[in-house]
This record gives structure tokens, sequence and C-alpha cells, in this order.
């Protein structure tokens, strides 16, 4: 790619995509450090503040699968501003709250302003490049959300403990409403994909058989990560009993894998005309480490070598995923890519309840089979897309 094609790229949007992927991400990531204090302040059991991750995940899937439909109402600015200044509001509100209940209420609604925006910001990114670039930039975009894992839950912890998990919060809160702005000043007015779109895409049309496989394929391809994501932790713990302590540098470790393998799948997604053909692959050789990784485990220092691969592998074939989703027709493409936001967070709930059964049933090496497997099934969709 020559300079003159990098330089064609929108790194105002993308840098603002970025920082409100981040903080939509961390609202409800970097709940993690605090499960404990925040139990005790609001006179609660620790699993059920745990349990606001499956409640923000719902609202974020169900408000993702309206965005295609807000932004062709209101046009895409509208939606991307509205709803990260909205976040801003439900995080000062968690903030404030004085019981549980209004905390859950406000994460709700939290999880569906992410929602609204997730849902619109890949349709807004993919429609401002060409095709040949589009890997790369929605690789740099989704290194926002890989980030939260490097960054956002490390800092959580230690501004949290100068402030609280309420001044976290209002932390997360002030990011949301400054990523808000740069939303406004990265999205002209009156340009292509802001405004509302002169006729309204149908449904069925949207919806192809082609289609409706990849969003399947990727609630497989986010349980993969998921697994890992959620339990990587706890496996760690529970194999070679490490403390809290101990752990900070192998999830540091899992971090890097993660934002590595998005920025390397984007710039493979634009080198590669058969972007499917190359998640596929991704899907099998992570499907592979996956069944290492859980099964043999004879220090920490492999199985921490093995996550950071596994998760590499996995994150490879994000980028070239999305590419070819965001590979229709502009007038169906919010709408395409807001229920992949859908189909994502069915991923998210799908891994942390698989997950706690396979714990409860054989334990973490059941993982491997259960990981190889889903990423078995991602390399036939992917291939099934391929051929449509």
């Amino acid at each position: 790619m020559t300079n003159a094609a990098a330089k064609a790229l929108p790194w105002g949007l993308i840098g603002a995509a970025c920082l409100g992927s981040f903080v939509c991400t961390s609202s409800g990531t970097t709940r993690a450090p605090f499960l404990i204090e925040m139990a005790d302040d609001l006179s609660v059991s620790m699993p059920l503040v745990a349990n606001l991750v499956s409640l923000t995940a719902t609202a974020w899937g169900i408000a993702s699968a309206g965005a295609g439909w807000l932004s062709d109402v209101f046009g895409r600015r509208t939606v991307l501003a509205v709803s990260l200044l909205g976040l801003a509001l439900t995080m000062a509100a968690q903030a404030l709250a004085g019981s549980f209940f209004w905390v859950a209420v406000w994460a709700g609604a939290g999880g569906a302003c992410c929602g609204a925006f997730t849902g619109t910001i890949y349709a807004e990114v993919s429609g401002r490049v060409p095709d040949s670039q589009r890997g790369r930039a929605l690789g740099w975009m989704m290194s926002g959300q890989s980030l939260t894992l490097l960054v956002g839950v490390p800092m959580a912890a230690a501004v949290g403990a100068l402030i609280g998990w309420r001044g976290w919060l209002l932390c997360i809160g002030a990011l949301s409403l400054l990523a808000s702005l740069s939303m406004i000043a990265s999205v002209g007015r009156g340009t292509a994909g802001h405004t509302r779109a002169a006729t309204r895409p149908s449904i069925r049309d949207a919806l192809s058989r082609r289609v409706l496989g990849l969003l399947g394929t990727g609630i497989a391809e986010r349980i993969c990560y998921g697994l890992a994501a959620i339990y990587f932790a706890a496996f760690l713990q529970a194999t070679y009993a490490l403390s809290l302590a101990e752990l900070a540098l192998p999830l540091a470790v899992f971090a890097i894998g993660n934002v590595a393998g998005t920025l390397l799948g984007g710039q493979i997604a634009d080198r590669f005309r058969d972007r499917l053909l190359v998640f596929a692959v991704a899907m099998a050789l992570s499907g592979v480490a996956a069944l290492v990784l859980f099964l043999w485990h004879p220090s920490a220092e492999v199985s921490v070598a093995l996550g950071f691969l596994y998760v590499l592998l996995n994150a490879l074939g994000r980028a070239p995923y999305m590419a070819a989703l965001a590979n229709v027709p502009e007038d169906m493409r919010g709408t395409v890519l807001a229920l992949n936001g859908t189909s994502a967070s069915v991923g998210w709930i799908g891994a942390a309840a698989l997950g706690a059964a396979m714990i409860g049933w054989v334990g973490f090496e059941g993982f491997g089979p259960l990981a190889a497997g889903l990423a078995l099934l991602g390399a036939l969709g992917g291939l099934a897309g391929r051929r449509r």
C-alpha cells in the first residue's frame, strides 16, 4: 500500500471510532476489579454484581439490532454522537445510584447505548473507505476494544484504588463525553451515509442466506474468543494456583496477543481478496491451539504462551470476517453490521453459559474440545460463505 493510499484513510474518524469502542467495552469490562467492593457497597452478593455482564450484553444486542433502523431515521452522525452522550449520562447515574436495582437499570441502559454505537460505527467506517482498505480501517477501529484488556482493566484497578468504583465510572462517563464530541467533529454533515437514506432497505433483501450464515458463524467465533477472555484468568488460577498479583503479567501477554492479532488481521484482510478463506484458516488454527492450551499444561509459562497464540489466531480472523460481512450494498450495510452486534452479544452470553456448564461438568479440560469444535464450525461457515 502506498503512502498516498494510507493517507486516504479517514484517520480522524478511525481515531474517534477507536476511542468510542474503547469506552463502550470499558463501561462493562472494567467493572471486574470492583466486584467485591460493589457488592459490599450495595449490600448484595458478588455473583449478582457479576451478572450485570449478562444484563449489559442482552441490552447491547437488542439495541444493536435496531441501530440500522435508527441510523436510517436519524442519520448515523446523530446516532453515533447521541449514543455516546447517553452512555456518559448512564455511567454518571450508576455512580450516583444508591441501590443495586438502579445500578442494574442504568447498566442496562448503558449497554443499549453501546449497542447503538457499535451497530452503527462499523457501517460508518466501512462506508468511508474503499474495499481495498476496509480490513485495515476496521482492524485499527477494533483495536479500541482490544486495548480494554491491555489498558482499561489495569487502569481501572489503579485509579479505582484512589477514587473507588463510583469515581472510576465517572471517569468512563467523561471519556464517553469526549468520544461523543469526537464523533460530532469527525463525522461531517451531509456526506454519504450520515443523513437519512432516501430509500430504506428491505430486511428480506439484507438478510440473504450468505449474510445469515456469516452472522451465525460470527456467533461461533465470539464464543471461542469469549471462552478465553472470560475464563483464562480462572484457568491459570485453578491450574497453577497463581495469585492475583501473579496474574498481571500473563493477562497482559494475553491482551497483547489480542491487540497484535487485530491489527495484523486488518493488514492481511487488505492483501488477500479471499477474506473468508483467511478467516477460515485462522479459525481452524485457533481450534488446534485451543486443544493444546486446555489439554496440555506442563507449566504456567507454556500455558501463557499458548494463550497468546490462541487469542492471536482468533483475532487474526476477526478483521477479515468483518470486512467480508461489510461487502454488501451501501443501503444495506447499516442493517447487516448492526445485526453483527446482536450476534456478537449472543456469542458472549453463550461463552459465559457454556464455560460455566463445562467447568461444572468436566472442568477446564472440556474447554479444549468445545473451543476446537466451535472453531471448526466457524471455519466451515467461512468456507460456505465463500461459495455463496
